[in-house]
Order: C-alpha cells, then structure tokens, then sequence
C-alpha cells in the first residue's frame, strides 16, 4: 500500500490496471485483483484520476462548480479542502487540509483514523476561528463535505459553496499539489509510526509550508506573506 500511495501520487491517472504492472516490473508478484482491493481500501479511485478518500451519497445535495473561468484574484476568495490518505508504519490514516487558494496558505488541518465528517468540521472550525471567510468553499462531492453539518455552518456564515465535478482531478489542483508537498517533502521520508507522531509533523511541516518555504507561483513568496498582504 506505501508503494502504490508512492506510485500514485506521482501518477494520478494511473488505474489498477497500470499500478500492477508497475508493481511486477518492480518486482513484486501481484495481480490486478488484490491491487484492486487494496486501492479501494486505499479510498483511491482506479479510474481517471481523483482519490476517493471522499465518497458520495445520492441523499445529499451536489452543488455546481462555480470556478470554471474565474480569476482569483485576492486572498479569501476561495478556501477549498480535500482529504487524502497517510501511509504509516504498520497503518495509515487521513489527513484534511484547508487551504486558501490565492496564497496557497494552509488555513486549517486535522488527522483522522476513519473517514468520518468531524474532523472536517473540526478543521472548518479552526479555519474559520481567525475571523476570516472566503467568498467560495469549493471542495469534492464526497459525503464529509455534502452532509448537512458542513453545508450549513458554510451557509451560516454566507459562504458560496462549489463541488469538483465527479472525476474533474483539475477542478481542486491548489490541494492536489499541497498534497504532493507535502508527502514527498515529509510523510515519505519521516515514515511515522503513531497518530501522535503524524500530528507534531503535520503540525512542524504546515508551519514551515506556510512561514519558509518559498513558492516560485508567488514569486517566492511563502503563503503567510501572501495571505497576510505583507508582498503588496
């Protein structure tokens, strides 16, 4: 499974199919069936190209995706969050990030052994605490963001919500690429054994994402400088 993450964080758009022939050339004797069960475990998708880590149901409402064309232009424009899965030592977990797509400021986190709606709502919570609100939440379809606790507490505040059309892997790049960041510039290489663990790292990693690390889209800027107006 810390193979296929690997594999498929560098190539999204490779099914079961593709891994497992990745796999034998590397190899390792598997077949397509067990790389199937174990995507699915996974919460990956093995069709082109967007990670099921959140999966939908028919009783909630989709909403429109409302970003195609549109220019962001300012900090707080958009917020979007997806969640994605931690390989770890003997286990894996899930992460959730919100991030602010203009600065690519990393708003909010939180870590999770089940796919469950709280510790997005937790992560809503905090992002929402600095007293800051976006024009548009844009997130997946996935169940987390759909159901009626996180929909209304976005309503609650007048935020506009938008949802990726189903399998748009482009329609939420900004958390895509932080997702890439941030498993080969830490998670890959710390390999972390415990809940406790991942979260002081995630906690160390966010930090340096948005207060250090330079990003050559804001010309080498870091998020909080952005977010914070501190380049203009």
């Amino acid at each position: 499974m810390r193979l296929i993450d690997k594999q498929y964080t560098r190539t999204p758009f490779y099914g079961s199919r593709k891994v497992a022939v990745w796999l034998r050339g590397e190899g390792h004797e598997v077949n397509r069936k067990r790389i199937q069960r174990l995507m699915r475990l996974m919460g990956l998708e093995a069709i082109y190209p967007k990670p099921r880590t959140s999966l939908a149901t028919k009783e909630h409402k989709v909403y429109p995706y409302l970003l195609r064309g549109v220019e962001i232009v300012r900090p707080d424009q958009v917020w979007s969050s997806d969640i994605t899965y931690v390989p770890m030592d003997g286990g894996f977990m899930y992460l959730v990030a919100i991030i602010d797509w203009y600065s690519r400021y990393v708003l909010a986190w939180g870590i999770s052994n089940t796919l469950d709606t709280q510790f997005c709502l937790t992560a809503l919570e905090r992002a929402l605490r600095a007293g800051r609100r976006p024009d548009i939440f844009n997130t997946d379809q996935g169940v987390q963001f759909t159901c009626s606790e996180f929909v209304v507490r976005l309503e609650s505040e007048g935020i506009r919500i938008s949802m990726d059309g189903r399998g748009r892997y482009l329609d939420n790049i900004f958390v895509e690429r932080l997702w890439r960041s941030v498993k080969y510039e830490d998670i890959y290489l710390k390999n972390y054994s415990t809940g406790l663990e991942l979260g002081k790292g995630m906690g160390g990693y966010f930090g340096f994402y948005n207060t250090e690390r330079p990003h050559q889209a804001l010309s080498y800027g870091t998020p909080l400088s952005v977010y914070t107006g501190a380049l203009h």
